[in-house]
């Protein structure tokens, strides 16, 4: 098969019998199992991506825009007939009877599911430590961690494993895992795309997101899944534009970026280098480049924590043992007793770290001290960011303070892992989108490490414009 270049190329090479479905399904199938070890899939749909790459090579009905395109899901995204785990023991066994809109919207487009995809348990982590699968390792250094909470769908994509994946960003799990894996990773407004068949961590957070190699293979993933959904009342109904088919532009943009973020004491250094290497790059360009003070930045996660864990509390309520998943074979002597031996033994460290969490920030005595206080928080941000989006096109980021870090280095240390997120959380807050572009590698230890650019609300189009020109040099 010749090698994935893009989805452009990829269907111009079936166009011209240079490949065919079942021959890409076959080849990447082999991959996978040639790199097993990585763990970046929990469950591998072999026979039934067979069985779909020969429907549509023998399908005499004209090419939908990801005709025999290969993608992955992460574990926390509803198919219908098929495993659904969250990467916890508590869903164990548990078969999806419906598929996520999103799902949908890939399959009519002529899509193939080729496996579902390890992650951080609940999408709860930033290293994909937090599974109940094990961890997943970072094809550049197979000693670092992937990213979390989406390590597994990111590392799909660099490993070559499938041509695209679909993640979630609740705090940063799309872009930083693509950060630290060297690839495109999307998280798009807040309500782009629907939330229906997604597993909920938090659910005013939550967004279904894109890894990928190219921009017009982001474009255009976003471009099928987006829109309005009967489904779910937390939805867009605005238009969604041909985004793939609109990325050339040689428009100037106005780019704002936070002194504070690249100053911070925990940015490695030589991020910091290259990030502002890059501004003056788009300044000699004919960009304006500018500096924003920004004096909320050592609020912003404790305010995610906050309002994240709450939110999970209540969503994680509904995983008892009694309905479906995980059931203990200890025998309770109540409903409250089978209630704990259930989910003490359903659930990982980390998720009931952040139930108690989250049970803790609810309790009479805290409320109006901790989530009151969070979402006034939130509120300010948002007012904030809306006030330099009216000026700026885009404001620019690191995608995280560190290239990927050694597997358990962290572990032991849940604030710090915390404060990892300190430059991607600010997005999931304030429902903007944000993408992460793979732009450098780090001089001292040869890892990738990119940048993060972030737009107003459903300005996506201008985002990946700007993101197309950027690498397309």
């Amino acid at each position: 098969m010749p090698e994935f270049v893009s989805i452009a190329h990829f269907h111009q090479q079936l166009k011209e019998g240079h490949t065919t479905c079942i021959a890409t399904v076959a080849d990447y199938l082999q991959k996978i199992t040639e790199k097993a070890h990585l763990n970046a899939f929990i469950e591998v749909y072999a026979e039934e991506a067979m069985q779909r790459a020969k429907e549509l090579d023998n399908s005499a009905a004209p090419y939908g825009k990801l005709h025999g395109v290969v993608i992955g899901l992460k574990d926390v995204i509803c198919h219908k007939g098929h495993g659904l785990s969250a990467a916890s023991k508590i869903l164990q066994n548990f078969t999806s009877i419906f598929s996520a809109t999103a799902v949908e919207r890939l399959l009519a487009e002529g899509a193939i599911i080729i496996g579902r995809l390890n992650c951080d348990e609940f999408a709860m982590g930033s290293t994909n430590e937090n599974s109940a699968y094990g961890k997943v390792l970072n094809a550049a250094d197979e000693t670092r961690i992937s990213g979390g909470s989406s390590g597994g769908s990111a590392v799909a994509v660099q490993a070559g494993l499938c041509m695209a994946s679909l993640g979630t960003d609740t705090g940063g799990s799309v872009r930083q895992p693509a950060d630290f894996c060297g690839i495109v990773g999307l998280k798009p407004t807040y309500g782009r795309i629907s939330r229906y068949g997604l597993i909920a961590y938090a659910s005013s957070f939550d967004q279904i997101g894109i890894f990928a190699t190219t921009i017009p293979d982001t474009a255009l993933l976003l471009e099928v899944m987006a829109g309005a959904d009967d489904f779910d009342s937390t939805v867009s109904t605005q238009p969604v534009p041909a985004y793939s088919q609109m990325l050339e532009s040689d428009k100037k943009y106005k780019i704002a970026y936070f002194p504070e973020a690249l100053s911070h004491p925990g940015l490695d250094p030589a991020i910091a280098a290259a990030i502002n290497g890059q501004l003056e790059q788009w300044a000699s360009e004919g960009h304006s480049v500018e500096e924003v003070s920004f004096d909320l930045l050592d609020y912003i996660v404790p305010a995610y924590y906050i309002l994240t864990t709450a939110e999970a509390t209540s969503n994680l309520s509904r995983y008892d043992g009694v309905k479906y998943g995980y059931r203990s074979s200890d025998k309770a002597n109540d409903l409250e007793a089978f209630y704990k031996q259930t989910r003490s033994e359903g659930f990982g460290w980390e998720v009931k770290r952040r139930i108690m969490l989250g049970n803790f920030v609810l309790s009479s005595g805290y409320y109006d001290a901790y989530f009151t206080q969070a979402q006034k928080v939130r509120r300010i941000l948002t007012n904030k960011l809306s006030l330099i989006f009216n000026d700026f096109d885009f404001l620019c980021l690191p995608s995280a303070p560190s290239v990927a870090f050694k597997i358990g280095e962290k572990m032991e240390d849940p604030v710090a892992m915390y404060i990892a997120d300190i430059y991607t959380v600010i997005a999931n807050l304030t429902g903007i989108p944000g993408i992460s572009l793979p732009l450098f590698t780090h001089p001292d230890n040869k890892m990738p490490f990119g940048l993060q650019l972030m737009a107003s609300q459903f300005n996506e189009l201008s985002l990946l414009s700007f993101c197309n020109n950027i690498l397309k040099r």
